[in-house]
């Protein structure tokens, strides 16, 4: 079926018909994506979403045949400008590669050689692809750094990667494949490792050189937010199929197919307090390759199912709206009407009472690590001792019941202050207390009990798990090394612990290999209430989730924390999701905790204007709300060697607002100041001039598309 009507723009730079793409198996060929089609043309920005097993990333790396000795395509065609790449010799595609076409990955460290100075790196595309010679070359690279705003592009050419930040990798990368000026460049989640700051100037980036260049662009990722900043049309992809096309405004407006429906309906907004917000997870998950449903392949988790949908697979079909869906009844299906099925729980937004007791108080904390020198006076001890401040001077307190939120850049000391609370990391200075219990000192000197009370979700529950042993007996180290329940009773402890995360009893004995990312996190979530513990620590558990999986969890933790009353630090770069599920948060810069206060009063003036630079980043899930043009300058200062004065002095966008001009700022520690709502912001700003700010999603709403 050919897309080619759904725009009328000439000379399409990309066209894709009818692409199945498969990969041999040992015993049988999987196709992985099937009967893909659609136009791309100069200047336009097409986006692709879905879960993780979609077909995404393989739809990209079929363009540029980056699929491996055992993939190819097994139908359809690939047209670039004009010209067939479907059967095009390796040289051919190589000669493509960096030249007319580019791509940006995930993680820039595997695009980049740690061996080679960044320099020789993007000097070889120019000296192989356009054979400049090497004074040339560096001057090209030069400039084209410059063109992706890298400060100080002459010395990063003399750098290796490793002495560059990720925001930094990042430009690097995106600056190598813009070296020839390409028309076609596909980015795959190049946004997804960043923080919100690196993340909103990545993208802004990617905006201005669709303007400027006038490139091609498809965007795969699976931050729904990100797709509605940048892309003027898009592909949902499920099961390796194409569900729905449309224009982003008319996808996030009028979303015609369950799936759209459904993954617009897991998202958290950043507009909308924890007490309004509820977040609907699509049941089940992306079925494998080789175990596709007969008919339509969303049937098995879709609310709308009919006895035609086991048997008849749709066809992708043009509607009224322009838009093109896979559904049997997209005419008849009115999201506005769409109601939660009886088998989600909602999740009550209980606030902690008022009179709660305090479970966790820190006065001063300090966590510092020694920088060993380079020079002989260093190394035998005779000189200057240098720290990094990871934490320096933190206090707060949480009442039990409660929810802390902590948001920060990465290097704001997020992870080390909570790996300080668990005991990961010895406190250096000041006072930690937990349940009236004095827990400053060393590991090995807190009791079993305040160990069993203290319990921590990671990020990535693969590092955590052991490979070697079923879930069940993971799940049963724990209790029997708290002694939860008798030895007898340890099996069904284990059973009930996997139904309270929604995981079945058969789980019992899998193997880690043998679960999705949602699962293991589910498990990694049960382990660590096997001891019932009182305090749950959070790191990051969702920033790798998809989206349907993250609300599946975040649900799953506010649920937990009803039912068992637990207290829960919940860290995470996004602040849609902080906002979903905090009670209080704590805003973190360079080891110091610059404002502190409850969720609410966080999203409205008057905020430190570190935060209102972080609320301003967010990418938010509406093609309608233009993104705000408050950006910080620079990377965060080394903790070796942090400012003087105020510490965000350096990178402030609002200084200017003081009326020395911010004088004052480097030179003078500022204090706290309170608001009215019980907000602690730590700025030498006014406390009317910070009232006084233009509310940040306000001002985002002021200019539509």
């Amino acid at each position: 079926m050919s897309l080619s009507s759904f725009t009328h723009k000439p000379s399409p730079v990309l066209q894709v018909q009818n692409l199945t793409v498969a990969y041999r198996m040992r015993k049988a060929e999987i196709e992985a994506v099937r009967t893909v089609s659609f136009d791309l043309h100069r200047g336009e920005a097409l986006g692709v979403v879905g879960e993780s097993g979609c077909g995404k990333s393989t739809l990209g790396w079929a363009i540029v045949n980056f699929l491996g000795p055992n993939g190819f395509v097994r139908n359809g065609s690939i047209r670039f400008e004009g010209e067939e790449l479907v059967g095009r010799s390796e040289a051919e595609l190589r000669h493509l590669r960096g030249n007319r076409i580019a791509m940006v990955f995930q993680d820039p460290m595997q695009a980049l050689n740690p061996s080679l100075r960044i320099g020789e790196q993007m000097r070889e595309v120019l000296i192989y692809h356009r054979q400049m010679r090497v004074e040339e070359a560096t001057e090209h690279c030069i400039q084209t750094l410059e063109r992706v705003h890298m400060p100080d592009a002459a010395g990063v050419l003399e750098r290796y990667p490793h002495q560059l930040s990720g925001g930094q990798q990042q430009r690097v990368v995106i600056a190598m494949a813009l070296l020839n000026d390409p028309a076609l460049l596909i980015m795959d989640e190049p946004t997804t490792a960043l923080d919100v700051t690196v993340e909103a100037a990545v993208l802004d980036l990617v905006a201005e050189l669709r303007q400027t260049l006038d490139t091609a662009i498809v965007f795969i990722s699976h931050n729904l937010g990100v797709i509605a900043r940048i892309c003027d049309r898009v592909l949902v992809m499920y099961a390796g199929e194409v569900v729905e096309q449309a224009t982003v405004h008319e996808l996030f407006h009028n979303p015609r197919h369950p799936y759209t429906q459904g993954l617009i309906r897991c998202v958290p907004r950043l507009d909308i307090d924890k007490k309004s917000s509820v977040l609907y997870p699509i049941p089940g998950r992306v079925p494998r390759p080789d175990e596709r449903p007969e008919g339509c392949l969303f049937s098995t988790r879709c609310q709308y199912v009919e006895e035609r949908c086991h048997t008849d697979p749709p066809a992708l079909r043009a509607l009224s709206n322009g838009a093109f869906v896979r559904c049997h009844f997209a005419e008849q299906i009115d999201p506005a009407a769409w109601t939660p099925p009886a088998d989600i729980e909602l999740t009550p937004a209980d606030k902690p009472a008022a009179g709660a007791e305090t479970l966790l108080s820190a006065h001063h904390l300090k966590k510092y690590y020694r920088v060993p020198g380079t020079s002989l006076a260093s190394m035998i001890g005779l000189g200057e001792k240098r720290y990094v401040k990871a934490v320096d001077d933190v206090s707060f307190s949480i009442r039990k019941g409660a929810t802390l939120g902590i948001v920060g850049e990465s290097g704001s000391g997020k992870s080390t202050l909570v790996k300080a609370i668990i005991g990961l990391e010895r406190i250096d200075g000041g006072a930690l207390e937990f349940m009236g219990v004095d827990i400053s000192g060393d590991l090995s000197q807190r009791t079993l009990n305040v160990i069993r009370e203290l319990q921590m979700v990671f990020q990535n529950p693969d590092s955590t798990m052991n490979p070697s042993y079923t879930v069940g007996q993971q799940l049963e180290r724990p209790l029997r090394r708290f002694k939860v329940v008798p030895r007898h009773q340890v099996r069904e402890e284990v059973i009930r612990l996997l139904r309270a995360v929604r995981l079945n009893s058969t789980y019992y004995d899998r193997y880690p290999r043998q679960l999705s990312g949602g699962e293991k996190q589910r498990v990694g979530i049960a382990r660590a209430l096997a001891s019932h513990p009182n305090l749950l620590l959070c790191d990051e558990p969702v920033s790798a989730l998809d989206v349907s999986v993250q609300a599946a969890i975040l649900n799953l933790l506010m649920q937990v924390q009803q039912e068992n009353n637990a207290t829960m630090i919940f860290i995470a770069h996004d602040l849609s999701v902080v906002r979903f599920i905090a009670d209080y948060v704590a805003v973190m810069y360079l080891g110091q905790i610059v404002e502190y206060g409850p969720v609410d009063a966080l999203y409205a003036p008057p905020y430190h204007p570190y935060t209102e630079a972080l609320l301003s980043a967010v990418p938010v899930p509406d093609p309608d709300v233009q993104p705000s043009r408050i950006r910080l300058e620079g990377n965060p200062p080394s903790a070796i060697d942090p400012p003087s004065g105020c510490r965000f002095h350096t990178r402030c966008p609002r200084r200017n607002l003081m009326p020395d001009g911010g004088r004052r700022c480097e030179t003078e520690t500022p204090t706290y100041q309170e608001t009215e709502a019980g907000n602690r912001i730590l700025c030498h700003l006014p406390m009317e001039t910070l009232r006084s700010l233009e509310p940040v999603l306000d001002m985002r709403r002021q200019v539509t598309k």
